[in-house]
Protein backbone atom coordinates (compact mmCIF):
# COMPACT_ATOMS: atom_id res chain seq x y z
CA UNK A 1 0.00 0.00 0.00
CA UNK A 2 2.84 2.34 0.78
CA UNK A 3 4.20 1.73 -2.71
CA UNK A 4 0.91 2.82 -4.23
CA UNK A 5 0.81 5.94 -2.11
CA UNK A 6 4.41 6.75 -3.08
CA UNK A 7 3.62 6.21 -6.79
CA UNK A 8 0.53 8.48 -6.61
CA UNK A 9 2.48 11.22 -4.78
CA UNK A 10 5.30 10.99 -7.32
CA UNK A 11 2.81 11.29 -10.18
CA UNK A 12 1.12 14.32 -8.51
CA UNK A 13 4.54 15.94 -7.97
CA UNK A 14 5.51 15.46 -11.65
CA UNK A 15 2.18 16.96 -12.82
CA UNK A 16 2.52 19.92 -10.44
CA UNK A 17 6.12 20.55 -11.54
CA UNK A 18 5.06 20.41 -15.21
CA UNK A 19 2.25 22.92 -14.65
CA UNK A 20 4.54 25.21 -12.67
CA UNK A 21 7.27 25.12 -15.34
CA UNK A 22 4.85 25.66 -18.25
CA UNK A 23 3.38 28.75 -16.51
CA UNK A 24 6.84 30.07 -15.89
CA UNK A 25 7.76 29.66 -19.59
CA UNK A 26 4.54 31.39 -20.62
CA UNK A 27 5.49 34.47 -18.59
CA UNK A 28 8.77 35.06 -20.42
CA UNK A 29 8.10 35.40 -24.14
CA UNK A 30 10.85 34.33 -26.47
CA UNK A 31 12.36 37.10 -28.58
CA UNK A 32 12.29 36.60 -32.34
CA UNK A 33 14.40 38.83 -34.54
CA UNK A 34 13.15 39.47 -38.06
CA UNK A 35 15.39 41.36 -40.43
CA UNK A 36 13.73 43.15 -43.30
CA UNK A 37 15.57 43.78 -46.50
CA UNK A 38 16.46 47.31 -47.46
CA UNK A 39 14.19 47.31 -50.50
CA UNK A 40 12.70 45.43 -53.38
CA UNK A 41 14.39 42.09 -54.05
CA UNK A 42 13.64 42.17 -57.79
CA UNK A 43 13.26 39.07 -59.91
CA UNK A 44 15.51 36.13 -60.61
CA UNK A 45 15.24 33.41 -63.24
CA UNK A 46 17.23 30.53 -64.69
CA UNK A 47 17.46 29.62 -68.38
CA UNK A 48 15.44 32.71 -69.17
CA UNK A 49 14.84 35.17 -72.00
CA UNK A 50 14.50 38.90 -71.59
CA UNK A 51 13.04 40.86 -74.53
CA UNK A 52 12.82 44.64 -74.78
CA UNK A 53 10.44 46.00 -77.37
CA UNK A 54 10.34 49.41 -79.00
CA UNK A 55 7.40 51.77 -79.37
CA UNK A 56 6.29 49.80 -82.46
CA UNK A 57 6.09 46.56 -80.44
CA UNK A 58 8.98 44.91 -82.28
CA UNK A 59 11.94 43.57 -80.27
CA UNK A 60 14.89 45.92 -79.83
CA UNK A 61 16.95 43.04 -78.46
CA UNK A 62 16.69 39.60 -76.90
CA UNK A 63 18.84 38.39 -74.03
CA UNK A 64 19.04 34.68 -73.27
CA UNK A 65 20.95 33.78 -70.11
CA UNK A 66 21.60 30.89 -67.75
CA UNK A 67 20.66 33.25 -64.90
CA UNK A 68 18.99 36.64 -64.86
CA UNK A 69 18.88 38.59 -61.59
CA UNK A 70 17.37 42.04 -61.19
CA UNK A 71 18.87 44.51 -58.71
CA UNK A 72 16.15 47.19 -58.67
CA UNK A 73 17.89 49.47 -56.18
CA UNK A 74 20.89 49.64 -58.51
CA UNK A 75 18.77 49.90 -61.68
CA UNK A 76 20.46 46.91 -63.28
CA UNK A 77 20.01 43.29 -64.26
CA UNK A 78 22.89 40.81 -63.91
CA UNK A 79 23.25 37.95 -66.42
CA UNK A 80 25.38 34.82 -66.78
CA UNK A 81 26.16 32.82 -69.95
CA UNK A 82 24.68 35.55 -72.12
CA UNK A 83 23.44 35.25 -75.70
CA UNK A 84 22.17 38.52 -77.13
CA UNK A 85 20.54 39.24 -80.47
CA UNK A 86 19.62 42.61 -81.96
CA UNK A 87 19.30 44.36 -85.33
CA UNK A 88 21.19 47.39 -86.60
CA UNK A 89 19.31 50.32 -88.22
CA UNK A 90 19.59 48.64 -91.65
CA UNK A 91 17.81 45.57 -90.23
CA UNK A 92 20.87 43.32 -90.29
CA UNK A 93 21.02 40.80 -87.42
CA UNK A 94 23.81 40.91 -84.83
CA UNK A 95 24.60 38.41 -82.08
CA UNK A 96 26.76 38.68 -78.98
CA UNK A 97 27.87 36.03 -76.50
CA UNK A 98 29.68 36.45 -73.19
CA UNK A 99 30.25 34.76 -69.84
CA UNK A 100 28.58 37.62 -67.91
CA UNK A 101 26.50 40.64 -68.65
CA UNK A 102 24.86 43.60 -67.00
CA UNK A 103 21.88 45.50 -68.32
CA UNK A 104 21.47 49.08 -67.17
CA UNK A 105 17.72 49.40 -67.35
CA UNK A 106 17.34 53.15 -67.79
CA UNK A 107 20.16 53.51 -70.33
CA UNK A 108 19.38 50.62 -72.70
CA UNK A 109 23.01 49.59 -72.44
CA UNK A 110 24.30 46.03 -72.10
CA UNK A 111 27.82 45.54 -70.73
CA UNK A 112 29.33 42.16 -71.57
CA UNK A 113 32.42 40.57 -70.04
CA UNK A 114 34.37 37.33 -70.34
CA UNK A 115 35.00 35.83 -73.79
CA UNK A 116 32.90 38.42 -75.60
CA UNK A 117 32.17 37.69 -79.27
CA UNK A 118 29.98 40.01 -81.37
CA UNK A 119 29.06 39.00 -84.95
CA UNK A 120 27.05 40.63 -87.69
CA UNK A 121 27.14 42.45 -91.03
CA UNK A 122 29.17 45.65 -91.05
CA UNK A 123 29.05 47.65 -94.29
CA UNK A 124 27.38 44.60 -95.91
CA UNK A 125 30.30 42.28 -95.00
CA UNK A 126 30.55 39.73 -92.16
CA UNK A 127 32.33 41.06 -89.10
CA UNK A 128 33.47 39.58 -85.79
CA UNK A 129 34.58 41.57 -82.76
CA UNK A 130 36.25 39.84 -79.81
CA UNK A 131 37.26 41.38 -76.50
CA UNK A 132 37.31 40.67 -72.77
CA UNK A 133 34.83 43.50 -72.08
CA UNK A 134 32.44 45.24 -74.46
CA UNK A 135 29.37 47.47 -74.27
CA UNK A 136 26.35 47.53 -76.60
CA UNK A 137 24.20 50.66 -76.57
CA UNK A 138 20.90 49.64 -78.16
CA UNK A 139 19.46 53.16 -78.46
CA UNK A 140 22.45 54.73 -80.21
CA UNK A 141 23.57 51.52 -82.03
CA UNK A 142 27.13 51.78 -80.73
CA UNK A 143 29.42 48.91 -79.74
CA UNK A 144 32.43 50.02 -77.71
CA UNK A 145 35.29 48.95 -75.48
CA UNK A 146 38.40 50.44 -73.89
CA UNK A 147 40.32 47.15 -73.64
CA UNK A 148 42.30 45.19 -76.28
CA UNK A 149 40.00 44.11 -79.10
CA UNK A 150 40.25 42.16 -82.35
CA UNK A 151 38.14 42.70 -85.48
CA UNK A 152 37.85 40.27 -88.38
CA UNK A 153 36.16 41.98 -91.34
CA UNK A 154 36.34 41.64 -95.14
CA UNK A 155 39.66 39.81 -95.08
CA UNK A 156 41.14 42.21 -92.52
CA UNK A 157 42.35 41.39 -89.05
CA UNK A 158 42.73 44.46 -86.88
CA UNK A 159 43.98 44.50 -83.31
CA UNK A 160 43.60 47.60 -81.17
CA UNK A 161 43.22 48.87 -77.65
CA UNK A 162 39.80 50.48 -77.59
CA UNK A 163 37.09 50.58 -80.23
CA UNK A 164 33.91 52.45 -81.02
CA UNK A 165 31.75 50.96 -83.78
CA UNK A 166 28.77 53.03 -84.91
CA UNK A 167 26.37 50.58 -86.55
CA UNK A 168 24.16 53.40 -87.93
CA UNK A 169 26.97 54.99 -89.94
CA UNK A 170 29.02 51.81 -90.61
CA UNK A 171 31.98 53.55 -88.97
CA UNK A 172 34.67 52.04 -86.74
CA UNK A 173 37.10 54.09 -84.68
CA UNK A 174 40.13 52.23 -83.32
CA UNK A 175 41.66 54.14 -80.43
CA UNK A 176 45.30 53.10 -79.98
CA UNK A 177 47.97 50.46 -80.58
CA UNK A 178 46.44 49.49 -83.94
CA UNK A 179 47.88 46.54 -85.83
CA UNK A 180 46.35 45.03 -88.93
CA UNK A 181 46.67 42.19 -91.43
CA UNK A 182 45.07 42.07 -94.86
CA UNK A 183 44.44 38.67 -96.40
CA UNK A 184 42.36 37.28 -99.19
Amino acid sequence: MIYRLFAVLTLVAVIAASIFLSRQQGLTPTATTVQRSGGDEGYSAQNARLVETGANGLPLYRLNAATIRQLPNAGQVQLTQVQMSFRDPQGDPWTATADQGELRQAAGQVSLSGNVLVSGLFAAKPAQITAAVLSVDIHSDIVSTKVPVQILWAGLRLDSTGLTANLKDDRVHLESAVHGTISK
